[in-house]
């Protein structure tokens, strides 16, 4: 009787811990911007902003970053970088798969000299999108 105790309490504090790291983040973009490569394969000029208010989330328990855009953006996180530091970004990376299958690398990157303001980059081979987001 005493062993069984023990195994519920241990299990109790095992799903506990679990459910402790699973973290799901919530986010709204203000604006968005794309840069894309030119048949040359060098990078053009940045598009004018657009303005926009659609939800990302980060949901760490289920490995994936989804943006609500018009066509839903969804990527399945395959490796969780280590965080860049330096004097004026902090850099959270992930290394994903669109819902296509496609090759990219997820972005979270806070502005220190500005604000802390956050951005959202979502760079491919021949582009990069980048939101501007703000916690909810």
């Amino acid at each position: 009787m005493i062993k069984t105790k023990k195994y519920i309490i241990l299990l109790f504090l095992i799903l506990g811990f679990q459910h402790s790291y699973s973290q799901n983040y919530k986010f709204k973009t203000s604006g968005f911007s794309v840069l894309e490569k030119n048949e040359k394969g060098k990078w053009g000029k940045w598009s004018d902003l657009n303005l926009v208010n659609i939800l990302v989330t980060l949901d760490t328990s289920k490995n994936r970053i989804v943006v609500y855009s018009q066509i839903i953006q969804l990527f399945e996180i395959i490796e969780y970088q280590p965080t860049e530091e330096n004097d004026t970004d902090i850099v959270y990376s992930f290394t994903c798969k669109d819902n296509e299958g496609v090759d990219c690398t997820v972005s979270i990157i806070t502005r220190k000299k500005q604000e802390n303001r956050k951005q959202l980059y979502i760079n491919y081979d021949n582009r990069i999108i980048v939101y501007n987001i703000f916690n909810m």
